[in-house]
């Protein structure tokens, strides 16, 4: 014999459901206030981002800005203090720069693609403006040779690094919307070399040869990257190469940095190779481990430009070979991070942009520790985001918050028919060709 338990009668649907006497804890979840404060919140809208390469960037950039601010206290302490009598005078200039750079960093990163194409030719249209200026008595005025600075009620800026902004954006753009003509020349020239021969042409006739190197390689590496084929490359690198061998032989002090570089730095090390051979003396004195953060001795007034262009001797002196590898590691982590934006990347535009930021940050890291190590002549090249100077500084922290807009959203992925080619595959993606 057996036995079960009754089950339980339910009770008959009538289409109204009973009145309950508590609430549902979702609705009590919704009720409650939010228990962090708004500004936190704001926070955290500020660095949303779906997509690791957006914070290894943004890590790595941050990194670099406090490093530099440390090295360009420790390097301009000297002159600040003989100049103004007081030792904080170049830190902290160079932190409001930061200040201003690092908001317009994360504007900038949360601007959309479509901001940028937007405004592309006005940003374009005003840094050659700008440039214009440095050729009017009163405003314009030069540092060192180079007459590329502009002074305008107080406040003093280069207007050649807006150039670089504005050619990053200007010309990703156009070789997006031309990248179905690649194939025939002429449709570039139109648009390119008027220009980018404008842009550049105008820092060069100011004297600052180091400026102009590094916008032909934006140019050109945005060119290559965008798949433009290089016999047609071929031409306007022989070109360039010939008015930049001119251009490097025009004045006197130029045709002695390059022959005692030639020589070694042998034989006049007191002139054209004083920079060059003091900051082997800092590296060499810096030995593994450094002399100790503050306690360089070649800052006290035996390198020009210690806290600007020369900065990486300092930072090999105080930090020793440890520090230099510090320098070099965050940018090859900085590299990294653009490569997989790029790679992660659909839209043309994208890819070629974040491409000539790539080319022209690293590149000019490149060029500023070749010179401190002697592998090329002085060419007055900062060291991105560590050497001081504040428009240098305000302008690539622009040029990364751009690279951060390309890297804040996830690309979406796209649904592989059966044949497994997606739809745009018979679109030839941008960048190199095998």
């Amino acid at each position: 014999m057996t036995t079960s338990i009754p089950r339980p009668r339910r009770a008959p649907e009538t289409g109204r459901s009973r009145p309950t006497s508590q609430p549902p804890a979702s609705a009590e979840r919704r009720q409650q206030p939010s228990s962090g404060p708004a500004a936190m919140v704001r926070v955290k809208k500020i660095f949303a981002a779906e997509t690791g390469n957006y914070f290894l960037v943004l890590g790595a950039t941050l990194f670099l800005v406090v490093f530099g601010l440390i090295m360009v206290l420790s390097s301009s302490a000297v002159e600040s203090l003989t100049s103004t009598g007081g030792s904080f005078a170049g830190f902290i200039r160079q932190g409001l720069f930061a200040i201003v750079g690092l908001p317009l960093m994360l504007f900038a990163a949360r601007m959309p693609a479509v901001f940028w194409k937007k405004w592309a030719g006005i940003l374009m249209i005003a840094a050659i403006g700008l440039q214009l200026l440095v050729f009017l008595p009163g405003i314009g005025f030069a540092v060192g040779g180079n007459r590329n600075w502009i002074h305008i009620g107080g406040f003093t800026a280069q207007p050649s690094e807006l150039i670089k902004v504005a050619l990053v954006v200007w010309v990703s753009l156009t070789l997006a919307k031309k990248r179905d003509t690649f194939d025939n020349w002429r449709t570039l020239v139109v648009p390119l070399v008027p220009v980018v021969g404008a842009a550049i042409g105008l820092v060069l006739l100011g004297g600052d040869l180091g400026t102009v190197i590094i916008l032909a390689a934006i140019v050109f590496g945005a060119l290559f990257f965008a798949g433009i084929k290089l016999r047609f490359l071929a031409v306007p690198v022989i070109v360039l190469g010939f008015m930049g061998l001119v251009a490097a032989f025009a004045t006197g002090s130029r045709q002695d940095r390059i022959g005692q570089f030639l020589d070694g730095c042998k034989s006049d090390a007191a002139q054209a190779c004083w920079q060059t051979v003091h900051g082997w003396w800092a590296l060499a004195s810096g030995g593994f481990f450094g002399v100790g953060l503050g306690n360089s001795k070649l800052k006290w007034s035996w390198i020009p430009e210690a806290d600007n262009d020369f900065i990486f001797a300092v930072i090999g002196e105080e930090l020793g070979l440890l520090g230099a590898i510090l320098v070099l590691a965050l940018f090859v982590i900085l590299a990294i991070g653009f490569v997989r934006i790029i790679r992660a990347n659909r839209d043309p535009f994208a890819k070629v942009a974040v491409s000539a930021v790539l080319v022209w940050i690293i590149g000019q890291a490149f060029i500023n520790i070749a010179v401190v190590l002697g592998i090329l002549p002085v060419l007055g090249v900062p060291l991105p985001l560590i050497s001081a100077g504040g428009s240098s500084l305000v302008t690539t922290l622009i040029a990364i918050g751009i690279v951060l807009s390309f890297a804040r959203h996830a690309p979406e992925r796209t649904a592989v028919p059966a044949g497994g080619r997606t739809p745009d595959a018979r679109r030839a993606p941008v960048g190199r060709q095998r």
